[in-house]
């Protein structure tokens, strides 16, 4: 991290990590695998740092308070590497791979922050949620690092605004869900009825034609 506040990303090297960190390469290949990896460990060092301090006494409370309270100490975790956030932030806004790869590591890290706030994360709707808050998490972060008030007060309105648009999403998802099977209902007998009156064209079609024919055999016999 000391390395991502000093350079872009694209321009660390694994030797560079090695050395800074006092290891051989070789000793860095033990521990990890790419560049990509020694970040989702230091995301994974993060969540620890927050389920750690989970506070019993927020669970009466309700679920957006609940999140509110683990996303603040998640930016309190990150406190000492928003230079470094910033940096790399910056670095993978044009590199839409890269982009995928930080995807993937911020929606594990927001499943467990949803375990955290005792929010469901498992199944469909739960890895919706995790990639919801993955996205809010992303606008909340370039706020944070701009955020010079020590008291961080445009990065708690953000992550209200987040919360408060996740909730009216995630009401839309759930009532999507809860109303699929009338949907479905509404779809099929659309297509019934949209094949009876194929059907019953045709049949009129049929009979028009039959009368025309009627017609002018009555034509030609006169």
């Amino acid at each position: 991290m000391q390395l991502a506040a000093e350079l872009d990303w694209h321009s660390i090297e694994l030797p560079d990590i090695a050395a800074r960190a006092g290891l051989s390469l070789s000793e860095l290949r033990g521990l990890f695998a790419s560049k990509g990896a020694i970040l989702a460990a230091f995301s994974r060092h993060i969540d620890q740092v927050v389920l750690d301090g989970v506070d019993p006494g927020m669970a009466s409370e309700p679920a957006r308070e609940r999140l509110f309270d683990t996303l603040m100490r998640r930016v309190d975790a990150l406190g000492a590497y928003r230079v470094a956030i910033a940096r790399l932030l910056r670095s993978f806004g044009n590199d839409p791979l890269a982009l995928a790869a930080l995807n993937r590591v911020a929606v594990t890290s927001m499943q467990w922050m949803l375990s955290a706030a005792a929010i469901g994360s498992d199944g469909p709707m739960g890895a919706i949620r995790a990639q919801g808050l993955a996205i809010a998490w992303s606008r909340i972060l370039r706020v944070f690092v701009e955020d010079e008030d020590e008291g961080l007060a445009r990065t708690m309105t953000e992550i209200d605004r987040q919360l408060r648009s996740g909730e009216r999403w995630m009401r839309r998802a759930d009532f999507w869900r809860m109303t699929s099977p009338f949907r479905h209902f509404a779809e099929r007998s659309s297509r019934r009825r949209s094949r009876l009156r194929e059907r019953v064209r045709g049949r009129f079609e049929d009979f028009a034609e039959g009368r025309r024919r009627r017609r002018d055999d009555d034509a030609e016999a006169m």
